[in-house]
């Protein structure tokens, strides 16, 4: 049923209020399509839904501001020409149709439902727009271009800004759009500039041209503009803008509360008398008794915290168990041992790690850290145990770097076959394809990617995953790994910045023999250890006479790798906020100007999750995944940077914890978050034990200071006043030093003396 109403009456307009009223009446009535002569009338079309659950058609012409205000859903509005400010404000659900332009704030905190527009919106458009997860996100095409401030403090949905006879504009966005924006997602055709820092600038992965080319038909459809489709699906133009997440927000150098109390509050913390010798509860007792009368009792917990060293590892390897196997001359089995945590002990450990254990050595407080590098260098001839099958299980593993690899390497060593595809033609991720030969000696590498597949593993090089692919595996493997890092790097979207390079495919290019003609200036627009890499690949290319990296914080670049950048010649500048690229350099916002003839982006990169449909995704096109790292489908995992971009011992941390939980899960058991072991205080490390000399000498095992791991040093036996603690020994060279009750009255002396702080005194309850 059609109803049709004409607002003018004997040459009156009548009032919105009359008009709802005659709208809400003729729902009443059963009629579901409407045809409103409007003039002016605001909130045509908004809140309503009929009795039978029928659809509600509007077609309206000259509407007043917020037409399909908080549109149900089931409603359909089409406008016939443009639509004043407000339109589909809050919408709820309705298709919206404008068969012209429509004013400022065009979808304005819509929630759901779809907005299409046949030319362009004013400011503010989408601002606000937002999703809840149990509804349909909101979506907003536009045919043209936006005004200013669009897609302000967008939260959710979608919204696609084709930029149709917009090639002219500085922006089809508009000036500042994207302020505040925390997510969803805006696809926009055409030439974007002074973007809000709140956002990155991607290009189109598989899944948003397919998401296009579909939703294009639709629109184009709606909108009677079909000529146009082939036109649009050219995606050269085409860019992707998502919120940066809150930690891509933060600035890297704040401390914590607790840091900013011990080390700038209090310049000194006091103890009692006798606090460097016995760990003092500073009660008051009586009597001193032995057995259950003592009011403490020493516990050798050996090995039951973690030293700074293996805390701080991402991988938790325990350095100070190597070095105390070197000192009883057990020297294969040391070399041996940091394989049951990584595949990479030379190449990782012993020269692109920052080695965060080194800087937390207990010993740099007292002379020098200890010389881990070396330790993991000292591993790189070391053969692979033998492999034997013995699980019927069979996991796939998509890309072979660092965290792919240490994930199959956990595996095979446990028994499960394992096959891995590789888009590239040849194995190790980022090791292989970027890291300049200054840090990774291409031997070292070599040796020990030929001992991972010495394992037998099965390797399908230059096989990219397409959906058709995964689909295959999903059926025929009992569970999939994710490992396939971050190579779609971030542009931000700076007028100009499609002048840049982007700074991993330069570092690709340079390790495949590439030769760039830079000119003699190149500025590096971050200050990452990924920067330091690019400032070193640019002066190997030749004729270039000044480099300058820039960032907008202190750089996050490691100590080391920003002092090989500077011995260069690199210059360093922050804080800097660049404005805009030109054919002549980088305009910072405060007015400074760099003069470069190439300018290097180097500030991140992502995942490309295109095999994958969008259920596996958010609407930053992040994959989903649980705190097991466990995605949508149970039997796919996600790792490494493919998660989260951080150093390679994280990758291989992230390997090798997703392996546990992979075994669990083919095992029909409950997965387990990480469980990580308490830091050993720092007070409890005895330093009097120690000689003070350099770390160059030949005997590095002795300097270690076996932080939480018993020496066998005996100090406790020897010091005790009842005579009651002794040694003993046990299978395979193993000991434990005890404590007998009947004698020890719980002075403390030897927690007080034990250099290693493997001694705890309790209350003896």
């Amino acid at each position: 049923m059609k109803k049709v109403i004409n607002t003018i009456e004997n040459n009156k307009r009548i009032s919105t209020q009359n008009l709802m009223q005659e709208i809400w009446a003729g729902v009443e009535k059963g009629y579901t399509d409407f045809e409103i002569n409007a003039c002016g009338q605001h909130n045509i079309g908004g809140s309503l839904w009929s009795k039978t659950g029928e659809e509600l058609n509007f077609y309206i012409k000259n509407p007043g501001q917020r037409v399909g205000a908080m549109g149900a859903c089931g409603t359909n509005i089409y406008v016939e020409g443009s639509a004043p400010a407000d339109t589909g404000w809050l919408n709820s659900g309705a298709k919206i149709v404008v068969l012209g332009d429509s004013g400022d704030t065009t979808g304005h905190c819509a929630a759901s439902g779809k907005i299409y527009i046949a030319g362009n919106v004013g400011t503010r458009s989408g601002a606000l727009m937002k999703k809840d997860p149990k509804f349909v996100a909101p979506e907003l095409w536009v045919l043209g271009s936006t005004g200013s401030f669009s897609f302000e403090f967008m939260g959710g949905g979608i919204a696609v800004i084709c930029g149709l006879n917009c090639e002219n504009m500085p922006s089809v966005l508009g000036d500042r759009a994207c302020v505040g924006m925390v997510g969803g997602i805006v696809y926009a055709r055409g030439s974007i500039a002074n973007l809000s820092d709140d956002v990155f600038l991607l290009d189109l992965d598989e899944n948003d041209k397919n998401f296009l080319k579909t939703g294009l038909k639709t629109y184009l459809s709606e909108i009677k503009k079909e000529e146009y489709f082939d036109k649009l699906i050219d995606f050269s133009s085409w860019h992707k803008i998502v919120a940066k997440t809150y930690e891509e927000r933060q600035k890297q150098n704040n401390i914590s509360l607790k840091t900013f109390r011990i080390n700038k509050w209090f310049d000194n913390i006091g103890g009692s008398i006798f606090s460097d010798l016995i760990q003092d509860d500073f009660k008051s007792h009586d009597l001193v008794q032995t057995g259950d009368s003592r009011l403490r009792k020493p516990n050798w917990k050996n090995y039951a915290y973690s030293a700074p060293c293996e805390y701080n590892c991402p991988i938790k390897i325990p350095t100070q168990k190597r070095f105390s196997l070197l000192r009883k001359g057990n020297i294969k089995e040391a070399l041996e041992l940091v394989l049951d945590y990584s595949p990479f002990p030379a190449s990782v450990c012993g020269q692109v790690c920052p080695n965060l254990c080194l800087s937390n050595c207990s010993r740099g407080s007292f002379d020098e850290p200890m010389d881990v590098k070396m330790l993991g260098s000292l591993s790189k001839d070391i053969k692979a145990k033998p492999i034997e099958i013995t699980h019927k299980e069979r996991i796939a593993i998509v890309g072979s770097g660092v965290a792919g690899i240490s994930c199959a390497w956990q595996l095979l060593r446990k028994g499960y076959e394992v096959e891995i595809y590789e888009q590239d033609d040849k194995i190790g991720g980022k090791l292989s394809q970027v890291i300049p030969e200054e840090r990774l000696h291409k031997e070292i590498l070599e040796t020990e990617l030929e001992r991972f597949k010495s394992t037998g593993v099965k390797i399908h090089l230059s096989k990219k995953v397409t959906p058709e692919l995964f689909d295959k595996l999903n059926s025929e493997f009992d569970a999939i790994i994710l490992a396939i890092g971050g190579h779609n790097p971030v542009v931000i979207p700076f007028e100009g910045y499609e002048r840049l390079i982007k700074g991993l495919n330069f570092l690709k290019d340079c390790k495949n023999g590439k030769k760039y003609d830079l000119g003699k200036n190149v500025v590096v627009i971050g200050a990452g250890n990924a920067a330091m890499d690019v400032i070193t690949e640019v002066y190997k290319q030749g004729g270039v006479e000044n480099v300058t990296a820039i960032d907008i914080q202190e750089p996050s670049a490691f100590d080391k790798e920003i002092k090989a950048a500077e011995k260069l010649g690199a210059k360093i500048m922050y804080p800097c906020f660049t404005q805009k690229i030109t054919e002549k350099g980088v305009l910072l916002k405060d007015g400074r100007f760099i003069e470069a003839d190439s300018v290097i982006i180097s500030v991140g990169d992502r995942p490309i999750f295109d095999f994958l449909n969008k259920d596996y995704l958010d609407e930053k096109s992040r994959i989903q995944y649980n705190e097991f790292m466990q995605t949508q489908n149970e039997k796919v995992f996600v790792i490494g940077d493919a998660v989260r971009p951080g150093l390679f011992t994280n990758a291989i941390a992230s390997g090798k914890y997703v392996t546990e939980n992979v075994i669990k899960f083919l095992n029909k058991e409950t997965l387990q978050p990480v469980k990580e072991k308490e830091l050993i205080p720092s007070k409890r490390i005895k330093s009097e034990y120690y000689e003070c000399y350099s770390s160059n000498c030949d005997n590095e095992q002795n300097r270690c200071m076996s932080c939480g791991y018993c020496r066998d040093c005996g100090l406790c036996k020897q010091s005790c006043p009842q005579n009651a603690i002794s040694r003993i020994e046990k299978e395979n060279g193993k000991f434990e030093y005890v404590s007998d009750s009947s004698k020890c009255i719980g002075c403390g002396i030897c927690a007080g003396l034990c250099p290693c702080g493997i001694w705890e005194m309790e209350d003896n309850k």
